[in-house]
């Protein structure tokens, strides 16, 4: 087990593989369908009020029944991950299959795609602290600035290679 610590340092990533299953501790940004897309937009109006190098972002929504992936495939997702793993997304988490294509990307900027159990009990007790940073008027899908301890998860898209 590989325990990393935010923000992530591409050293961090250098000795983990494909199959490798790892916790994540520190802050990790929550977005989906609603929020990535608009996040792409700040960062190409250099407007975004977090620091992107190193992040984690949770392809999931916060409700009050917690957190649990939703399938990072989707177009409104996968479409960003390029572009968020350009700008310093070190780790996408989410759940599903994603073309070879985004695999090559996050592969040319040394991020990863993680896939983590869609158990939102398990999850969800992982979170200490919840804050809203970006779009509030998307409810659920804002996107949430999480205090995380010990997020599992499993290394599936990495070094150009797919679990």
């Amino acid at each position: 087990m590989n325990h990393l610590k935010t923000p992530i340092a591409n050293e961090d990533l250098d000795n983990l593989n494909v199959g490798d299953q790892i916790t994540i501790s520190g802050t990790i940004y929550t977005g989906r369908d609603a929020a990535l897309p608009q996040l792409v937009e700040l960062i190409k109006e250099n407007e975004v009020p977090f620091d992107l190098n190193g992040s984690v972002i949770m392809h999931t929504a916060f409700s009050e029944a917690g957190i649990a992936p939703t399938t990072s495939s989707k177009v409104e997702i996968e479409s960003t991950i390029p572009f968020l793993s350009e700008n310093g997304v070190k780790i996408h988490i989410g759940k599903g299959m994603l073309s070879d294509e985004t695999a090559e990307s996050l592969m040319k900027n040394n991020s990863v795609f993680v896939i983590t159990p869609p158990v939102a009990a398990l999850l969800t007790s992982k979170v200490i602290e919840k804050k809203c940073v970006l779009f509030e008027w998307e409810g659920m899908e804002a996107m949430y600035e999480l205090k995380v301890e010990n997020i599992p998860g499993i290394i599936a898209i990495h070094k150009g290679e797919k679990i």
